[in-house]
């Protein structure tokens, strides 16, 4: 599980602690060094990084021609820059990448809290959280590119007053009827989605 302090000190601050710890659960790694790198679907199979350096390299000759993610979050390396010359080894370091991958999740959470139009209803807080999460591993949401797409703007999923850690802990904890009747909501047809589902529907989330 992701250090509560790293959270604090280098997360995305329109996020909650809660779905922070979510999102890298569901969608990122516990290894800084992770590098995944699909060609066409498949997986290109490379060997572990021992250092940033030399796993700087092993990006490099993918970065703009495959979908390549890295670091706890797996950020999509190559987003946002014209050069393959401008990726640096900092991409490897835990607490720059989970600033910048939070900050790019914000994003695509706004691109999802617009689609659902912008609800204050906490109960379908979950479903935004899968579909939000499933855009991050597809880089697609309603035919929308969503890591190249413009932010929208507005609330990041529920808006409210952001809440201290130690009361989304116990929200998290006795939510479950608010989870019942999310289940509840018609899905949309997302085929092949997966990823781990917590009841984040009592979380204020700015």
């Amino acid at each position: 599980m992701i250090d509560l302090a790293l959270i604090e000190k280098c997360a995305d601050p329109s996020l909650t602690p809660a779905i922070v710890e979510q999102f890298v659960a569901s969608a990122g790694s516990d290894d800084p060094l992770a590098v995944s790198v699909k060609i066409g679907g498949r997986l290109v199979l490379i060997p572990r990084p021992t250092d940033p350096a030399t796993a700087l390299e092993a990006i490099r000759g993918y970065a703009g021609k495959a979908s390549v993610r890295v670091g706890i979050t797996q950020y999509p390396a190559g987003v946002g820059i014209s050069e393959r010359s401008q990726l640096t080894p900092d991409i490897f370091d835990a607490c720059t990448n989970l600033r910048m991958g939070t900050a790019l999740f914000a994003k695509v959470a706004r691109i999802v809290t617009k689609w659902y139009g912008r609800p204050t209803n906490r109960e379908v807080l979950p479903q935004m959280m899968d579909d939000a999460i499933y855009a991050w591993r597809t880089e697609v949401f309603d035919g929308e590119r969503v890591f190249q797409a413009a932010d929208p703007g507005g609330p990041t999923f529920i808006p409210g007053k952001k809440r201290e850690p130690e009361d989304q802990v116990d929200d998290a904890k006795s939510g479950n009827s608010a989870a019942s009747a999310a289940g509840k909501l018609q899905e949309r047809d997302n085929a092949g989605q997966t990823g781990i589902r917590v009841d984040l529907s009592r979380i204020g989330v700015p």
